[in-house]
């Protein structure tokens, strides 16, 4: 780690000096404009006073002279008073804009050092309360994503340890004897294996999507042959939990460009959650139709629910409503960031909607019909 020097506060020094300095400068101004302009003025009101009083150029060199004299007094006690005036006003000002930005400073080397939970405190009605809240929501952001990392290592740490401790298992198993070298015991060997293959491709393809260098196969694909693709995969699953899927898929639908295995994996993602949180006897509906210049994908369950609070964030990685649920269920917590990501590579998205806990949810994939758009 690197070790960060101290920096000299040169900011309140400046806007100290600056605010002296216009001082200055305003008086530096008066004392010119008063030189210049203060013998005009008198020698015009001399010559009003020498019609009262007749010639005499001695009073009127003696009032000259005390109105100089006089002149340069006010000046300098007007100088005086306003550099400590600007004194007091400048240190104040200074310390006004400087404390919430050291603040700001300070609490951003508390969060760099990991200290995420960091707030500052928003005193101030202006810009700099407006940058105070913004650095708020930042740290609330971080502190998120450091929770949901640190939940992660938690969950894959579990979801690598069943698998391989079922594998080691089996195979002590079998070497003493304990175990017969069946088809039954390779095929659970086998399944604890593809367990741990998926969690590898989901990270891999996580690490893809979000650095941005996802490859698109694109081709014309016929919607109504993907959403057969798709029932295919899924329907002896539905029928073994007892969950209804029902299929409405518009007619005369247009072939659109699309990496149709990359969709394929988004509507097997959105129905695979759509069954897993939709109990015995629900109904799972799954509609394709044009919406304008879209194709709209819709998997609408009568499931559990998603409660208005989790909505905004179903879509970040390792974020999971129900993680004791999910971790039942062998879910990783990714499924949903893959699917977005691999949604918007072709210039679509997808949205979650529910009207909360025992009232089913809907995800809507939408797709513009030209896809290089």
């Amino acid at each position: 780690m690197k070790i960060r020097k101290p920096v000299p506060h040169l900011l309140g020094w400046k806007l100290f000096l600056s605010h002296i300095l216009i001082v200055v400068v305003g008086s530096l101004v008066l004392v010119v404009t008063s030189r210049i302009q203060a013998p005009n003025a008198f020698l015009h009101h001399m010559e009003h006073m020498r019609i009262l009083l007749g010639p005499d150029n001695a009073m009127a060199e003696d009032l000259r002279r005390n109105f100089l004299a006089a002149s340069n007094e006010i000046l300098l006690i007007s100088g005086v008073v306003a550099s400590v005036a600007a004194v007091l006003a400048s240190s104040f000002i200074a310390w006004r804009i400087v404390s919430p930005i050291r603040s700001l400073m300070e609490a951003s080397k508390r969060i760099a050092d990991g200290n995420y939970s960091d707030r500052i405190q928003t005193k101030w009605n202006d810009e700099l309360g407006e940058l105070a809240l913004s650095f708020n929501q930042m740290a609330e952001i971080l502190e998120g994503t450091e929770r949901r990392r640190t939940e992660l290592i938690g969950n894959l740490a579990h979801e690598l340890k069943t698998p391989l401790t079922g594998i080691r298992s089996m195979m002590e198993g079998l070497i003493d004897g304990v175990l017969s070298p069946d088809t039954e015991t390779f095929l659970d060997v086998q399944r604890e294996t593809s367990r741990l293959q998926r969690l590898t491709e989901e990270l891999s393809q996580l690490s893809k999507a979000e650095a941005g260098i996802i490859q698109l196969d694109l081709e014309q694909t016929n919607p109504a042959e993907l959403i057969r693709r798709t029932v295919s995969r899924l329907e002896s699953q539905f029928e073994d939990k007892g969950v209804q899927l029902v299929v409405e898929v518009s007619h005369n639908l247009p072939h659109i460009r699309m990496d149709s295995e990359r969709v394929l994996q988004i509507l097997i993602n959105l129905l695979g959650n759509a069954l897993q949180y939709t109990n015995q006897g629900g109904v799972v509906r799954l509609k394709c139709s044009l919406l304008n210049s879209h194709l709209r994908f819709s998997i609408q369950d009568t499931g559990i629910g998603i409660a208005p609070e989790h909505l905004p964030h179903l879509f970040d990685r390792f974020y999971r409503v129900d993680s004791s649920r999910a971790r039942a269920h062998g879910g990783s917590g990714i499924g949903l960031t893959i699917a977005i990501h691999l949604a918007r590579a072709h210039g679509g998205t997808i949205t979650a909607d529910s009207r909360g806990p025992g009232f089913g949810s809907t995800f809507t994939l939408t797709l513009p019909i030209d896809s290089d758009s």
